[in-house]
């Protein structure tokens, strides 16, 4: 049986890979790099669209390295233990505004977000890995999973909601203020992510294939839970993807700026917070209510009509800050279903990395797991790249002059603001949608 401290442990990882980093990539990034770093929304855009082409390769041979690599510290402990300091660091450079004109911010942004992109392939894919390999019983996989959801959504709660405060505190110019939170916040993600490595355990030993070969590739094309999982993966994290990259301009145009009530800031960290702490505590019930649902399947199934449901509702709220409060409510009745599905989903990767060894009769479980890290990347960034483009079309323009100032121009402020409105609340529906039909086809009932 694994202890608590172990399962901490374990919540940790996700903690600084999810709650932190991630976190902050995928709400503050397009803002970001539009409004303070200086990026056109042309090089926004292709910047996430580059990235994704490059993980497509890179996730894959990753969980190929990490199924085959043996150390004193296991096969998927050793990435943790020693790619915690490179994340951190890296992550705080990324969030560093340089002195640059358009074309050296353009290389640094694109060196700096592939470089962010590899160190955390490198990370996260052997951490997801990890459950797999810590116990063979499904019951204690929902655990490790509940808890790891649970550590992300937590720490996502913190970092989004001490934000505004953290800018407050620090002071000095917007790109000032990012540049001492993520030195800051990168330490506690290295810090976090080498106490995962160190408390964690590997008790299975994964039945390995000695040399290296493309049938596991091969293999994965052949395994047809494997591929419904994927889509459904990259579905639910197209989900959050826009809600994520376009509630920073959601408050900023929609509805005017920071709102303060009683004296909490709401701006768009704040917004998105009321979600995380929801998710952390359906994160935690998730177990109980896959049981009662009978199913894996049948919970996400459920928990996707939630989604559906309440982003459509959202649409049709006033875009007027005196509704700030309904918005709220309705954020956190999307995240009840978002907080029930998202445990679910890295339990079913370990159902399908079972079905996976016992079909081919060695192990793939780096490799499908590296899928879901994919997945995850995949649709946060390429929503965030569509996000940065549909604005784009929309009238909405950025980029920096000959002085390196950021100069941000709308050309039709209606369009923009209806842009923004679809694109947390309908866009997000549908593709809810479509996750549900993926989720009735796919194959394994446990």
């Amino acid at each position: 049986m694994a202890s608590l401290k172990e399962k901490i442990g374990y919540a940790l990882g996700d903690a600084a890979a999810g709650g932190i980093t991630w976190k902050v990539m995928s709400i503050a990034f397009p803002l970001f790099f539009t409004n303070i770093f200086g990026l056109t929304v042309a090089d926004t855009a292709t910047l996430m669209l580059v990235a994704r082409l490059f993980d497509v390769v890179s996730d894959p041979v990753m969980g190929s390295i990490a199924d085959r690599t043996r150390s004193r510290w296991g096969t998927y402990r050793p990435w943790i233990i020693f790619g915690a300091v490179p994340l951190g660091l890296v992550f705080a450079l990324l969030l560093f505004t340089p002195d640059f004109g358009p074309v050296g911010k353009r290389i640094y942004a694109y060196t700096l977000y592939l470089l962010m992109m590899t160190v955390y392939t490198a990370v996260n894919v052997p951490y997801g890995s990890l459950l797999g390999v810590m116990t063979d019983n499904d019951d204690e996989k929902n655990q490790f999973s509940s808890y790891r959801m649970v550590g992300a959504y937590a720490m996502g709660f913190i970092t989004l909601l001490a934000f505004p405060y953290l800018q407050k505190a620090v002071g000095g110019s917007p790109a000032h203020q990012y540049a001492v939170i993520g030195a800051g916040m990168g330490l506690l993600a290295a810090i976090m992510t080498l106490a995962c490595g160190l408390l964690t355990k590997e008790r299975l030993k994964p039945v390995r294939a000695e040399h290296f070969s493309f049938k596991p590739f091969a293999d994965l094309f052949r395994n047809k839970p494997w591929i419904y999982l994927t889509l459904i993966g990259i579905c639910s994290n197209f989900f959050n993807g826009f809600r994520y990259a376009v509630a920073g301009y959601l408050i900023t145009y929609c509805l005017g700026g920071e709102i303060t009530v009683s004296g909490l800031i709401i701006n768009y960290t704040v917004f998105m917070t009321f979600g995380e702490v929801t998710c952390m505590i359906f994160g935690g019930l998730s177990p109980m209510f896959t049981k009662m649902a009978g199913s894996k399947s049948r919970a996400f199934s459920v928990a996707s009509i939630i989604c559906i449901v309440t982003s459509v509702a959202f649409f049709f709220i006033p875009m007027d800050p005196r509704y700030i409060w309904l918005m709220v409510a309705m954020v956190i009745l999307t995240s009840v279903g978002i907080g029930l599905y998202s445990p679910l989903l890295w339990s079913m990767y370990a159902d399908v990395a079972d079905y996976a060894t016992e079909k081919n009769g060695t192990s793939s479980t780096g490799l499908i797991f590296s899928s879901g890290t994919m997945a995850q990347k995949f649709g946060s960034a390429i929503s965030g790249a569509l996000v940065a483009l549909l604005l784009g079309i929309a009238g909405f323009a950025s980029g920096t002059d000959i002085d390196g100032e950021t100069i941000v121009t709308i050309t039709n402020p209606d369009a923009v603001n209806r842009m923004i409105w679809a694109l947390f609340s309908l866009f997000p529906a549908a593709i809810a949608a479509l996750m549900l039909l993926l989720v009735k086809l796919y194959p394994i009932k446990k």
